[in-house]
């Protein structure tokens, strides 16, 4: 499967699929693909070099590449009615899914895989970064743009080791057999693909069957077997003397070897603070030495839209978040108010799919009672059509505080300029971080 000459990739510019387009483009292939918007990561991969288009036209498509010197890859994402998919399938063009081509990937390496409906791209890029910083090679795919490195994918030379997000998304886990990883959590979501919460948690628990070496579990959750982490003391790996310092993370980690005292948590909230547990563990068993394992949850810089400061003054705080599920939304709410007590909590939230939205209703709405004022955008469709009756209006009428609003994005604009809040969050998977920029410069003003 990997040595086609061609790579052509329909859905280039997600963040995975990127990941792949530069694997190969690292390996001297040649590269191109399709994607129906182009957005700034579509615009950095052809600064890199590779060749894009967004018109779905098969016309387009590089005339010289034929059936046996290309390989075609595509995201669940893309619509099977897509006229590219059918014009190189009616040509008998080899066509994989991501998560096939990832797991060939995966096999020739001592794969590290982080899996969880919550924190996996947190704590794959945390763990990559570890690995790194800390001198042992690795190849990795991340889910997010790594603010250290400033990209979603890096190979560096004999790479033994591969980090990975184990996505649960169309059971796309499945294909990567991992020596090590970790799960992070395993809370009801992507139910359009499961129909249920029981056959999510059962492809979790499938998940774990296939990991060759050590399992990290986070505590509580419905797997067995494994290591577990947390804040439990009879967890082999756990965090205790958690605290703030300067608007900053610090615990004592306690290993089945020993205690790092003092760690610096590189992102804020008691949530991180366990994506950092199951980073540390992953690396201590993968065999990176406890100085080097402190050293980098200190240096880590976060993931871009994961706990993200864009402005931060005494007057104005500004955030923004990938939170997209009501556990992520409360989590969230905490971890700020935790830093910052005595503020005024401002929220824009953009609810990502109708049938999230849906599924989820309710618990969006008791997630986003925690804020002082919200200003709501409509749903982010992606690749669904609208549901009758699933609204932003509808989530809005269930939302128990007083100073609420549905918003259009010039209107929030003008809003916040004209009055910025002390602390403003912005949250959400869609294409809300468009605004992140305009809003920066609006709170600058």
């Amino acid at each position: 499967m990997l040595a086609y000459k061609n790579i052509y990739l329909l859905g280039i510019g997600g963040i995975g699929m990127s990941g792949l387009a530069r694997y190969f483009k690292a390996q001297g292939r040649q590269v191109a693909g399709y994607d129906r918007v182009r957005s700034p990561l579509c615009h950095t991969l052809e600064k890199e070099g590779l060749k894009l288009h967004y018109s779905d036209d098969p016309q387009l498509i590089p005339t010289q590449w034929e059936a046996d010197n290309t390989l075609v890859i595509y995201t669940p994402a893309i619509p099977s009615d897509l006229a590219e998919l059918k014009h190189l399938s009616e040509r008998g063009f080899r066509i994989e899914k991501r998560s096939a081509v990832l797991g060939a990937i995966a096999a020739a390496h001592r794969t590290l895989a982080v899996a969880g409906t919550h924190g996996k791209t947190t704590t794959s890029a945390m763990l990559g970064h570890l690995m790194r910083a800390g001198g042992l090679s690795s190849t990795a795919f991340l889910g997010g743009i790594s603010v250290n490195y400033q990209t979603n994918f890096w190979s560096e030379e004999n790479s033994r080791f591969l980090i990975a997000e184990a996505d649960e998304f169309d059971r796309s886990f499945e294909t990567l057999h991992p020596w090590g990883a970790a799960i992070t959590a395993v809370d009801a979501d992507h139910l359009d693909v499961y129909g249920s919460a029981e056959a999510l948690r059962e492809a979790f628990a499938a998940f774990a069957e296939t990991v060759q070496g050590p399992l990290l579990i986070r505590e509580g959750l419905p797997i067995k077997g494994g290591i577990r982490y947390g804040f439990r003391q009879d967890s082999p790996y756990h965090a205790r003397r958690i605290r703030i310092e300067n608007h900053a993370y610090y615990f004592d980690l306690h290993y089945p070897g020993g205690v790092l005292p003092a760690v610096r948590c590189g992102l804020p909230g008691r949530y991180n603070v366990e994506n950092a547990l199951a980073a540390a563990a992953l690396a201590l068993q993968a065999g990176l030495s406890p100085g080097a394992v402190k050293a980098g949850l200190a240096s880590f810089q976060g993931v871009r839209r994961r706990f993200e400061y864009h402005v931060d003054r005494p007057e104005t705080v500004y955030i923004d978040d990938y939170a997209h599920h009501p556990r992520e939304i409360r989590a969230l709410a905490e971890s700020v108010r935790e830093l910052y007590p005595h503020r005024r909590l401002t929220a824009v939230f953009q609810p990502h799919l109708y049938s999230r939205t849906r599924d989820f209703m309710d618990g969006f709405a008791e997630a986003l009672r925690h804020f002082d004022q919200l200003y709501l955008l409509n749903i982010y469709p992606a690749r669904e059509r609208p549901i009758p009756g699933i609204t932003s209006e509808a989530l809005l009428a269930r939302i128990p505080i007083e100073k609420k609003a549905l918003v259009e994005r010039e209107e929030l604009l003008h809003t916040l300029q004209k009055k910025p809040p002390e602390l403003l969050l912005t949250i959400g998977a869609g294409d809300i971080d468009q605004l992140v920029q305009p809003i920066k410069m609006a709170l600058s003003r």
